[in-house]
C-alpha cells in the first residue's frame, strides 16, 4: 500500500497489507502454519534455489510476519525488513551478516547490557573484536577504526541513561571508513526518530518494547536502508560480492543488488540459526503498532512531568533525561528529537547505594521488571540487573553508578506516578544534610 511521506499514523495501521478475497478481513490474518503447499514441483525447486519469491517454511518467512516486516520498513523509511524472535536476535543477525571472525566493530560505550554481553562474550567466542567509543565524541569513533573494522553500532537513545549522539557525525566517520552504521532505534521508535534519514544504514528494534507496547510478546526487526554500496568495497564483503555455492555460483549482489544484505541475513542467518518470529507474536506486535504514535505521545507527556519532579527532589542527585532544563544534550535533542527523547531514562539517588533496595521496594505503581516500553511503569537497578555482567570500569564508562535507577514511564496518570515516587523518595530526605539541594543535571 502506498503511504504518504511522513504518514506515521497511516503507515502503522495500513502499510504492508491489503484485504484479499474471498473474505477480505480488515485486520491481518494470523497464518499459524509451519509450512506451505507448493503449487507444483517447478515452483518448489525455484523457491528452494532462492530464484523465486515465496513461502517455503515459517523459519524463513510467513505471511503474517511479512506484513509486520513491510509495515516497520515503511515506518522507518527502509527498503525492507527481517523479523526475528527477539530484539537480541535482531542485533545479532544484523551484525553477523556484516562481521566475521578475525574482524572488528566499533560500538557505543553506552549500550544496553545484553548487547554488551553479546559483543564482548559471544562475539568474542566467534573471534570478533569490539572497541567501545563515547557516543558523544565522533573523534573517538574515528580513532577506533581498524583495517578489519566492518560495522559501527549505536543506540538512537541510549539504555539506560537516555544518551543521545550526533548521528550524522558518526555516520560520516563510518562511511569515511567504508563501513555501515547500525542503529538500535528501540527506545526512540520511528515516531520520534528515523535514523536512516540521518545517515544510518541499518536499523534494529526490539519490537518487544514500544512497537508491541503491551509486554506480552518477544520480537525483533532488522530494517535495511538499502543505500550502503557493498559493491564499492568488494574485498570487505565477500559474503555479498563473491560467487557462493549456496546460491548456485551467483553473488548475492548480482542477484539482489541493494537487497543483498537482507537476502543474506534471511537465507543464511535466519535459516541456519533459526531465531524466527512466530506468526502469533507477529500478530500481537501488529496490533500494538496500530496505536504507536498515540502511546508514544502519552509516554512522553508523563515522562516530562516525572523528570521535572525528580529534578527538584532533594533525594535525587542527578536526572539523566534531555528534557530536564539545563541538560548538556538539550540542543542536540531540540535539533534531532523535536517530538521528544523517549520515556526510558535514569536518575541517581542522593543516598548510599544500600538504600536502592528499600527505595525500590517502597514503590507500588512502578513494577520491578526487566523490560521497558510497556503500558505499565517499570523500574530496574542497572548495576544489579540489566548491566550486572559489565565490569565496574565498563559501568563507569557507561555512566552507571551503584545508585542509578532506571525508569520506563508508562501510560498511567502522571500525578499517580509522581506520588508513588515521592512516597518512596521522601524517607531518604531524613538521611540528607539539612542543606540538601535539588538534583544536579548531568550530561548522559
Amino acid at each position: 500500500m502506498s503511504i504518504p511521506d511522513g504518514g506515521t499514523a497511516t503507515a502503522q495501521i495500513h502499510a504492508g497489507y491489503e484485504p484479499q478475497a474471498p473474505h477480505r478481513p480488515v485486520t491481518v490474518p494470523l497464518y499459524q502454519s509451519a509450512a506451505y503447499e507448493f503449487p507444483d514441483y517447478e515452483s518448489a525447486r525455484r523457491m528452494f534455489a532462492l530464484k523465486e519469491a515465496g513461502f517455503t517454511y515459517t523459519r524463513t518467512g510467513n505471511p503474517t510476519v511479512a506484513v509486520l516486516e513491510q509495515r516497520v520498513a515503511a515506518l522507518e523509511g527502509g527498503t525492507g525488513a527481517l523479523a526475528t524472535a527477539t530484539g537480541q536476535a535482531a542485533v545479532a543477525v544484523a551484525l553477523l551478516a556484516l562481521v566475521r571472525g578475525g574482524q572488528h566493530l566499533v560500538a557505543s560505550s553506552k549500550l544496553y547490557g545484553g548487547t554488551v554481553d553479546l559483543l564482548t562474550d559471544t562475539f568474542g567466542d566467534f573471534g570478533i573484536e569490539v572497541s567501545f567509543a563515547d557516543p558523544a565524541d565522533a573523534g573517538a569513533w574515528a580513532a577506533a577504526v581498524r583495517p578489519q573494522t566492518r560495522a559501527f553500532l549505536t543506540e538512537a537513545i541510549g539504555n539506560p541513561l537516555a544518551t543521545l549522539q550526533d548521528l550524522p557525525a558518526i555516520a560520516a566517520v563510518a562511511h569515511g571508513a567504508g563501513v555501515p552504521l547500525v542503529v538500535d532505534n528501540t527506545l526512540a521508535t520511528p515516531v520520534l526518530y528515523r535514523p536512516l534519514e540521518l545517515g544510518a544504514d541499518v536499523v534494529v528494534h526490539s519490537a518487544t518494547k514500544f512497537l508491541g507496547g503491551h509486554g506480552t510478546s518477544l520480537a525483533g526487526l532488522v530494517v535495511d536502508g538499502g543505500r550502503f554500496d557493498f559493491s564499492a568495497y568488494p574485498e570487505k564483503w565477500p559474503q555479498l560480492t563473491r560467487p557462493k555455492r549456496r546460491y548456485g555460483g551467483d553473488t548475492l549482489w548480482e542477484r539482489h543488488g541493494r537487497g543483498a544484505y537482507l537476502a543474506l541475513a534471511r537465507s543464511k542467518y535466519l535459516h541456519d540459526l533459526g531465531p524466527s518470529l512466530s506468526p502469533y507474536n507477529a500478530a500481537q506486535v501488529l496490533q500494538g503498532l496500530e496505536t504507536l504514535d498515540i502511546r508514544v505521545a502519552r509516554h512522553g507527556e508523563n515522562t516530562r512531568e516525572v523528570a521535572d519532579f525528580l529534578a527538584g527532589h532533594p533525594a535525587v542527585a542527578a536526572v539523566h533525561h534531555p528534557s530536564v532544563p539545563g541538560h548538556l544534550q538539550a540542543s542536540l535533542a531540540a535539533r534531532d528529537f523535536p517530538r521528544g527523547t523517549g520515556s526510558v531514562f535514569s536518575f541517581d539517588l542522593a543516598a548510599d547505594p544500600a538504600e536502592v533496595g528499600p527505595f525500590i521496594d517502597r514503590l507500588r505503581l512502578f513494577k520491578l521488571v526487566a523490560n521497558v516500553g510497556d503500558t505499565r511503569s517499570l523500574v530496574a537497578h542497572p548495576a544489579a540487573m540489566t548491566h550486572c555482567r559489565l565490569s565496574p570500569r565498563q559501568r563507569a564508562a557507561a555512566g552507571i553508578g551503584e545508585a542509578t535507577i532506571r525508569l520506563s514511564i508508562g501510560l498511567e496518570s502522571a500525578a499517580d506516578l509522581v506520588a508513588d515516587l515521592a512516597r518512596a523518595l521522601d524517607p531518604l530526605t531524613a538521611t540528607l544534610p539539612a542543606s540538601g539541594a535539588p538534583a544536579a543535571v548531568v550530561n548522559a
